[in-house]
């Protein structure tokens, strides 16, 4: 038997000297080294083996082992490193040349709009609230002090589901939510920012949008008036559109709100000296506002003797239009990669 496993040595050495590539090495390891492999064979006879003959077999096929195993291994790094070598060779990148440029994807203008507004107001201790958009004609309408059959109704000519549900005309309904979910009928501070739905189609609306709207309810006697409101307004704007932008508050009509104004911006292309923009007026409409009607403090469970405050509400469209210069809303809703991407570069700017 020792014969025999010196042969084994003798042939399998030659064989592995002599293989030419890695297949060739495995295939041999298989043939040598294997659970069916020589040197194995020769291990399962040693039953036959008187007890002074097994150590001696033993340690000598242990022994050629070894030696089968490292020059083996010895062979396998010389192939894989003349692999590797060849693969540098044949795949190598000239790392000087430009990198393919990657394209980034870009905030749409309304989220960027949205983002700075919430920032803005949290930073002045306003909460940022939520509602759904379909809502019931409960919370969009009666509890702003519309009832049915109320002529305001039809300047909202509105997207219903059947006579309950509709798809919300205004974010005021998540005020009205706010004041209802507040069962303490403590102080609110409160924005929310949302899509709306009104049957609208042309250059400057769109039938869906997104409105911006807050609310203030404080205490009768911390004297929340159309100061506070004023110099709210003029923070949101000149931080959202323009720094040096003056406002002006005309009265209007909102049934939420008693007193109600229109509040108009100077114009941002002329600065207030006329232009075609602004109808050669120097001021461009930009919001809604006015004093909580004491009617709506009441529905929503808020003594009107006790409390009071203000709200306002605006486009958040519009205030893209007017921050980045945007001609028709109906192109934020293209979904136009020539005319998104152009965005991060006007904010740098």
């Amino acid at each position: 038997m020792k014969e025999q496993i010196l042969k084994i040595k003798e042939n399998s050495l030659q064989e592995i000297q002599k293989a030419e590539n890695l297949k060739i090495l495995n295939d041999l390891k298989v043939k040598y080294l294997g659970k069916k492999g020589e040197l194995t064979a020769v291990l399962r006879g040693m039953g036959n083996l008187t007890p002074e003959e097994r150590p001696i077999i033993g340690s000598l096929v242990n022994e050629v082992r070894d030696e089968l195993e490292k020059l083996i291994r010895e062979k396998e790094e010389k192939f894989e490193k003349e692999e590797l070598n060849k693969k540098l060779e044949n795949e190598k990148i000239d790392i000087t040349l430009p990198s393919t440029k990657i394209k980034r994807g870009s905030l749409h203008p309304v989220n960027r709009i949205i983002e700075d507004i919430e920032d803005l107001f949290v930073s002045m201790g306003y909460d940022v609230v939520t509602g759904p958009e379909l809502e019931t004609d409960e919370y969009c309408f009666e509890r702003l002090n519309l009832p049915k059959g109320h002529p305001a109704r039809d300047m909202q000519d509105s997207f219903y589901i059947n006579t309950e549900y509709l798809l919300r005309t205004q974010t005021s309904a998540v005020q009205a939510r706010t004041m209802m979910a507040n069962k303490d009928k403590t102080p609110i501070r409160m924005i929310t920012a949302g899509k709306t739905y009104r049957r609208e189609d042309d250059a400057t609306h769109s039938h869906q949008f997104n409105q911006i709207e807050g609310l203030v309810v404080d205490y009768k006697e911390r004297n929340v008036s159309l100061a506070d409101l004023k110099g709210t307004l003029e923070v949101f704007v000149r931080k959202i559109i323009g720094a040096n932008l003056d406002l002006r508050f005309r009265p209007s009509y909102f049934p939420f709100t008693e007193p109600s104004y229109e509040v108009d911006v100077t114009c941002f292309k002329c600065g207030g000296k006329g232009c075609n923009l602004c109808k050669q007026t120097g001021w461009i409409e930009v919001l809604g506002a006015g004093i909580v009607h004491p009617n709506v403090l009441k529905m929503n469970g808020y003594n009107p003797e006790k409390f009071g405050g203000f709200a306002f509400g605006t486009g958040i469209d519009r205030l893209a239009m007017f921050r980045y210069g945007i001609t028709d809303m109906r192109y934020l809703y293209t979904n136009d990669v020539r005319f998104l991407s152009q965005f991060d570069r006007k904010d740098e700017e």
